[in-house]
């Protein structure tokens, strides 16, 4: 069964309360017959137009292959956040990595977001990008832990964002019972992912490049130049990158055992009106500290987009909006009878460590994926680091690329039954408080 078509229409995005509000894009032209490019970019998503329209804007002649719509996969689903750091946290970076590297990597993180936000202006994207991310805990020893990381960020890192939240002050921003207090990282933000996602293909397109929409790369003769097959063509390309993420598919054996599509879920209920102030009252983003996150925002018109709850088969569930009530009532009780307008799935790629995962897997192919939920920033990234490093500047997607990434245990097969006996205990383990 293909992710790319399991879950969703051909050619059509989710009906999302990003795909009711975006600002359209006509469809590109499949591919038909064969081309030839200096670079052919596999995926549709931020990190496949990214990297197409910093290689576009260096002179390259770039082909992009997407087998649905721009946008179309997690790049036009997500929550959109715009989180700072790595999805892995610095402390634990030290550890693994040592101190040289984990900075290494902050420093990256902070390109990552401020990448975003020059992209934004210099390209006029209108996704409403604002600042604003708290992070809450559920019990004081959570908010402590919150509080001593920004502590840590500061002293190592001289990042002075984030404010920290005691209960009064967490109560005063979000009067949700559930939340012991946390902190407010005015250094990250929140958008619009889709229209972000469409505003990058249009400045990709005005660019010069070539974008393909219905046109799934089947597979890939490896070589110099190599050749990626469609259903309907053929691109013969001095470099490839796969961009792919958690719709990878059967492309390459050595990504697909260390990244694993997941499946995340939002609904977006009716506009609250004056009660939106009784869910955040600035208009900021939210995540929380259970293994399998909640994560949530006030829409531009006054809705609860609410993201929650996980499934790791290939089926979304028959009732996404039960699903994702279920955890939004228990942050927000007197929402139990909030009408839910929009509800959708998303499918992602997770890696074990939550670090994405850069490889080189031929001297002439690039790939990036496995954002685990940090993808609007970490994803835009990757796609100019791996841009950078077609053309001899590396050091930025080599940083990420020793971040070791161990494959999942018993490979593509066993790895969605093993997760889920974990995420069971994760699962367990929240419901229990420990």
């Amino acid at each position: 069964m293909d992710l790319l078509f399991s879950n969703d229409r051909r050619g059509e995005y989710p009906p999302s309360w990003y795909a009711a509000t975006a600002t359209p894009l006509p469809p590109f032209a499949p591919l038909k017959g064969e081309t030839r490019a200096d670079i052919c970019v596999v995926g549709g998503g931020y990190t496949g137009l990214s990297a197409a329209l910093h290689l576009a804007e260096a002179g390259f002649d770039v082909v992009q292959a997407e087998a649905q719509r721009v946008g179309f996969g997690a790049s036009g689903r997500n929550g959109g956040q715009l989180g700072s750091g790595q999805r892995m946290e610095q402390d634990a970076l030290e550890r693994l990595m040592g101190d040289p590297e984990a900075a290494k990597l902050w420093t990256l993180a902070e390109e990552a977001k401020a990448l975003v936000r020059d992209l934004i202006a210099r390209h006029g994207i209108d996704c409403d990008l604002k600042p604003g991310v708290t992070h809450f805990g559920f019990t004081a020893a959570e908010m402590d832990e919150l509080h001593h990381y920004a502590d840590h960020l500061n002293t190592r890192y001289g990042y002075d964002q984030i404010e920290k939240l005691d209960r009064d002050a967490g109560q005063a921003l979000c009067p949700s019972p559930a939340y012991a207090g946390g902190t407010l990282d005015m250094g990250a933000g929140h958008l619009h992912p889709l229209n972000y996602a469409l505003g990058l293909a249009r400045a990709a397109q005005a660019a010069g490049v070539r974008i393909h929409e219905a046109t799934q790369v089947r597979w890939i003769d490896e070589g110099r130049p190599a050749v990626l097959h469609t259903d309907q063509g053929r691109i013969t390309a001095d470099h490839v990158i796969l961009a792919c993420n958690g719709y990878l598919g059967g492309l390459s054996r050595k990504v697909a055992a260390r990244v694993m599509p997941i499946n995340n879920f939002i609904a977006a209920t009716e506009p609250l009106g004056d009660a939106a102030a009784k869910v955040l009252t600035r208009d900021v983003a939210v995540a929380d500290t259970k293994f399998v996150v909640n994560y949530f925002r006030l829409s531009a018109d006054g809705r609860l987009l609410f993201g929650g709850g996980e499934s790791y088969g290939y089926r979304f569930p028959a009732d996404i909006a039960a699903k994702v009530r279920k955890p939004m009532t228990g942050i927000f009780p007197h929402l139990q009878d909030v009408r839910i307008d929009y509800a959708w799935g998303g499918t992602l790629a997770i890696t074990i460590r939550r670090m994405p995962f850069l490889a080189r897997l031929a001297p002439n192919m690039l790939s990036a994926s496995g954002y685990s939920g940090h993808g609007v920033g970490t994803a835009t990234h990757a796609g100019k680091l791996m841009a950078l490093a077609i053309q001899g500047e590396a050091e930025g997607f080599d940083t990420l690329s020793r971040v070791p990434t161990p494959a999942f245990p018993g490979g593509p097969a066993l790895r969605n039954p093993l997760l889920v006996l974990a995420m069971s205990w994760y699962a367990l383990r929240d419901r229990l408080g420990i």
